[in-house]
């Protein structure tokens, strides 16, 4: 039987922030953790050993695997900083072209560090994956 690899834990997000060992990284994270707070107005959590994700939904997909994911998150890893946002969409592009320094790949967006991106239109981009998500799984 399938057993998705991504599942909310009980493992601390402070502690998990806390093992990043790039200082600049940790700082980012930080503030990140305040900014997808204040968004999504849901509290942090660790999805598997290192997503923290803000809200969730329930997804079933028509081969019949389905599973929970965070409505949005993000991983400080060690190359860049893993934003998860909204799939590739007509919104999602038209909003990153004011976004700044990132590369992108179907599901996520990553970013060097903080200081080269508009934290404004990080805002936007939560929102409206935060909407998006709400839309297509109403049930949550």
């Amino acid at each position: 039987m399938y057993e998705p690899k991504m599942k909310e834990t009980d493992n601390s997000v402070i502690g998990f922030i806390e093992s990043v060992e790039n200082e600049k990284k940790k700082a980012d994270a930080y503030q990140l953790l305040e900014i997808f707070e204040e968004v999504t107005g849901y509290e942090a959590k660790m999805w598997g050993p290192s997503i923290i994700g803000f809200g969730s939904y329930h997804y079933k997909y028509a081969s019949g695997r389905e599973g929970d994911a965070p409505l949005v998150g993000f991983s400080p890893r060690k190359a860049k900083i893993s934003l998860y946002l909204d799939y590739e969409s007509e919104k999602r592009e038209k909003l990153l072209e004011n976004f700044g320094k990132h590369t992108k790949s179907k599901a996520c967006i990553y970013v060097n560090k903080l200081a080269d991106i508009d934290t404004n239109v990080l805002k936007d981009l939560i929102k409206h994956t935060v909407e998006t998500y709400k839309d297509l799984y109403p049930n949550e």
